[in-house]
């Protein structure tokens, strides 16, 4: 591993990089916040999808992706003349900043955040012991922060991915107590709405026009399932890109022993594609 020393002077280097590129490459001369946005969320997908591969190599790769789109975004904030659409007379005037209020304002949120590790502790928090505890005085403290979110809710992005996103407002509500006194209770919550949507789907059989009430039931259905998986430390997010990649392998398999056949998929039998499914499956 690098010194400290060495990895200052690593990171020194890029923003020496992002200066020259700034100004004297045209296309990187040319981006804005909103240029930008849509390859930082692509970036970070890519980074989630290496984490999820468990490869360590591209893992670093993709750091390196995230890393330089924060950089930019940093650079770009302390230009004196800087826009996010590239439309200059259309943005609002600004504050300007640079990469250190960056690192500054996100050190001091950290200490902040952490008195049982900086600063002065209350008699309550000197006994944390185990992460579940951290996490639940993590979000008591945002709720006092200068400047911070005001409502229990209130810092949840709302381009999160769905999935996503139901599981922090379940997290987020969880840890300020409205959450099942056993988690084994979550299951008959899990049938109730199950019930619901098949309630529903039937009611849908004869009245098409109720199918936006089975959405909302399919979505209930969800939505407690989701719940089980927080309560069982499952992140539902991951378990399903598992399994995503599981179908994947497997259906690459029927696909694969369809063409050393010399067949297409679409005229093979269900019965054949399940044998060849079950193949794959006896495999892993």
């Amino acid at each position: 591993m690098h010194t400290r020393e060495e990895q200052l002077a690593a990171f020194g280097r890029l923003l020496d990089i992002m200066d020259d590129l700034r100004e004297k490459c045209p296309w990187d001369r040319k981006q804005t916040f909103d240029s930008l946005r849509q390859n930082t969320i692509e970036e970070t997908y890519e980074l989630a999808t290496a984490i999820s591969r468990q490869d360590m190599n591209e893992i670093s790769k993709e750091l390196g992706d995230v890393l330089l789109h924060v950089v930019f975004y940093a650079k770009m904030g302390s230009e004196e003349k800087w826009n996010f659409s590239g439309t200059p007379e259309k943005d609002e005037p600004h504050e300007s900043f640079d990469i250190a209020d960056v690192c500054n304002r996100l050190c001091d949120k950290l200490i902040f955040r952490h008195p049982h590790v900086y600063g002065e502790m209350t008699n309550d928090q000197s006994s944390i012991t185990n992460p579940e505890e951290v996490s639940h005085l993590w979000e008591q403290v945002k709720l006092k922060e200068k400047g911070g979110n005001k409502t229990v809710l209130g810092g949840i992005p709302d381009s999160l991915p769905s999935l996503v996103k139901a599981y922090r407002i379940q997290d987020k509500v969880a840890n300020v107590g409205f959450d099942w006194e056993k988690r084994e209770d979550v299951w008959a919550k899990v049938k109730e709405e199950i019930a619901e949507f098949e309630a529903e789907m039937r009611n849908c059989e004869n009245d098409p026009i109720s199918n936006d009430q089975m959405v909302n039931e399919f979505g209930d259905v969800m939505f407690a399932l989701i719940n089980a998986a927080r309560l069982y430390k499952i992140r539902p997010d991951n378990a399903l890109e598992h399994t995503n990649l599981k179908f994947m392998r497997r259906f690459n398999y029927i696909e694969e022993k369809a063409r050393e056949q010399g067949r297409a998929l679409q005229d093979m039998s269900l019965e054949e594609m399940d044998a060849l499914w079950n193949e794959a499956k006896a495999q892993e």
